[in-house]
């Protein structure tokens, strides 16, 4: 597989990698599986959603608070 990236991004990735210690190659997989995780939680979501309703600020709040994740800030 290649890749091509503007020489900014390439650069700013070729900077992350080298901060955690991996390849590019291995950071940019990673990168990947979460997209890809994010993308299928997302969808999931959606889904269940459509069946149940929308989740109440609530049910985000525990959940954030369940995963460890920063309260108060809006969902991306």
């Amino acid at each position: 597989m290649s890749v091509s990236f503007e020489r900014a991004l390439g650069d700013r990735i070729r900077s992350a990698a080298r901060r955690s210690g991996t390849g590019v190659s291995s950071w940019l997989a990673g990168a990947a599986a979460a997209r890809l995780r994010a993308d299928a939680l997302r969808e999931f979501l959606d889904e269940w959603e459509a069946e149940h309703g929308a989740l109440t600020t609530d049910e985000l709040r525990r959940a954030e608070a369940e995963l460890g994740l920063r309260t108060g800030e809006p969902a991306a």
